[in-house]
């Protein structure tokens, strides 16, 4: 074959060329194997076309093939090269790649036969022709793979899903328990093991390439441990009945305004760990992350209660960054026309975030929130079920103001070791009284990756769940400390499927050291899809 090469190159500058223009415009890497036909038209579509062998930025006259270039350029017009500028005459070819290029001069040179001959001499059409016979086996199997491609695309095109929509799936199967002598409420403590599901589908849409319209389905029957265990402190990170009924939880759009700022408007399901940065990407994820919920993230980002609201938020990688809300918290707030509802007149949130990151290995955030709750309760009140009942409902019911602070901390010493946690502190107070609360909270997690396999990640989760420690309501507040202490084994078995064995201790549930301890164990497998 190589003798071959050097006989066509010596005979005409038009078969000189022609392997270089094959070079140039479908060689791969030396030494790698024959590119796809795939990635051939990939490439052939980021071709442009020259006028002079000039244009070129990495040939020179003193290069061995310039006069066949600049045959090929000035005299047959047949040549293309890459938008940057560049040759690449120096890269292998393989006999495709070749067949390839040779075709495209053809037809260039058949162009310029059939106008009155185009000055193309019997000698170059000779071995024009030799050449095609030589490469007609690989002429013939490149047009066919070209042409079964292009059944192929017109195939995927005719029965996609949508040209702006992409769907991703999560499904969720886990099998708990919990245990222990007695509730927090003194109580025998009384369960079963359970296997229960949740299922998430979510429609990513785009209409301009940097915007993204989120339309998400859900279902699920993981019931709350606070149920069995009389504490928010057991609830797993990802529970949520609805009997498997099938409803849209989250509904948002997100936008790019100008070249620094992002704008995300969400209809329903806002959820201000996913709008902003939370410091604890190792364990934030319902699906992937912690098991429990305070194990999760700060619950000062549990303040978009689900509702509907904006979000602006700094794009870049600036050492600083800004993130900034509203929202009318709680589901089905917004579109409630009634007192003390809708998007303003009802539960609402106001919050503001600044993020310093001064190296990679350390990420530092300090987050305020203002909050208004018109009712609050056990399970939706100031943490949003996270943490004891008097930190969530301090004044037994009532309309409540508060303010949040919160810092958050990541460190990465290295590429396997991740070191995170936050603290937090609230002060509430009840309009048209006195009352005032105070509550407090913090958590330290660590996170080795690849551990005991690669892709495997260990984590253990330290801390105090929100615990009320003043109130001016006498026998209201919480007299002793809960201590949260959460194992877990990430195991990922490929890239779609992880296995999640963890084990959840609470001391002093309730924050009453009268309360003996409870357990939840857990097994949550995650696929996605």
């Amino acid at each position: 074959m190589k003798k071959i090469l050097w006989n066509v190159l010596k005979v005409s500058p038009v078969v000189a060329a022609t392997v270089l223009a094959a070079n140039s415009a479908w060689a791969g890497e030396a030494n790698q194997q024959a590119t796809s036909v795939a990635e051939l038209s990939k490439e052939y579509g980021k071709i442009s076309q020259v006028t002079s062998v000039s244009q070129f930025s990495d040939v020179q006259p003193t290069d061995w093939a310039f006069q066949a270039l600049q045959s090929l350029v000035e005299r047959y017009g047949c040549i293309a090269g890459y938008p940057n500028g560049t040759f690449r005459g120096n890269r292998a070819l393989t006999r495709y790649e070749f067949a390839a290029g040779l075709n495209a001069c053809l037809d260039r040179v058949n162009e310029l036969i059939a106008t009155a001959g185009g000055g193309v001499s019997k000698e170059e059409l000779a071995t024009l022709t030799r050449l095609q016979e030589e490469f007609a086996a690989e002429l013939a199997t490149l047009r066919g793979r070209v042409d079964a491609l292009e059944a192929r695309t017109a195939e995927l095109e005719a029965n996609q899903f949508s040209t702006t929509t992409k769907l991703q799936g999560e499904a969720i199967f886990n099998v708990s328990q919990a245990f222990g002598d007695k509730t927090a409420t003194g109580g025998n403590l009384e369960s079963n093991t359970v296997f229960s599901d949740r299922v998430r589908l979510s429609l990513n849409s785009s209409f301009f390439g940097t915007d993204r319209l989120q339309t998400r389905l859900n279902a699920g029957n993981i019931a709350s441990y606070r149920n069995v265990t009389g504490t928010n402190m057991t609830r797993l990170g990802y529970d949520g009945d609805t009997s498997n009924s099938v409803a849209i939880d989250k509904l948002n759009y997100a936008f790019n305004f100008g070249e620094n700022l992002r704008v995300k408007i969400d209809a329903t399901g806002a959820e201000l760990n996913e709008n902003v940065p939370n410091f604890n990407s190792d364990f934030a994820s319902s699906g992937t992350g912690a098991l429990t919920r305070y194990g999760r993230f700060s619950p000062i980002y549990r303040q978009a209660g689900d509702g509907a609201g904006i979000t602006v938020s700094t794009s870049g990688n600036a050492p600083f960054s800004i993130a900034a809300g509203y929202y009318a918290t709680g589901r089905n707030t917004s579109a409630s026309p009634l007192a003390e509802a809708g998007l303003f007149d009802g539960n609402n949130t106001y919050f503001g975030q600044i993020g310093f990151k001064p190296s990679q290995a350390i990420n530092i955030g300090f987050a305020y929130a203002r909050s208004y709750y018109t009712n609050p309760t056990n399970t939706s009140g100031l943490f949003y079920g996270t943490g004891s009942d008097f930190a969530n409902n301090p004044f037994s019911g009532g309309k409540i103001e508060a303010n949040h602070y919160g810092l958050q901390l990541g460190f990465q010493p290295s590429t396997k070791l991740t070191i995170g946690g936050w603290a937090g502190y609230t002060e509430a107070n009840q309009p048209g009284t006195s009352n005032d609360a105070e509550a407090w909270y913090w958590a330290a997690n660590l996170a080795v990756k690849d551990f005991g396999a690669e892709g495997n990640t260990l984590g253990l989760i330290f801390g105090q769940p929100p615990k009320l420690t003043s109130n001016d309501i006498a026998n209201r507040k919480d007299s002793n400390t809960s201590y949260h202490l959460e194992g877990l084994y990430k195991m990922r078995l490929g890239d779609n499927i992880l296995v999640t064995p963890g084990l959840l201790v609470i001391f002093n549930p309730e924050h009453n050291d009268n309360n003996e301890t409870i357990y939840v164990g857990t097994l949550r497998t995650t696929f996605t899809f």
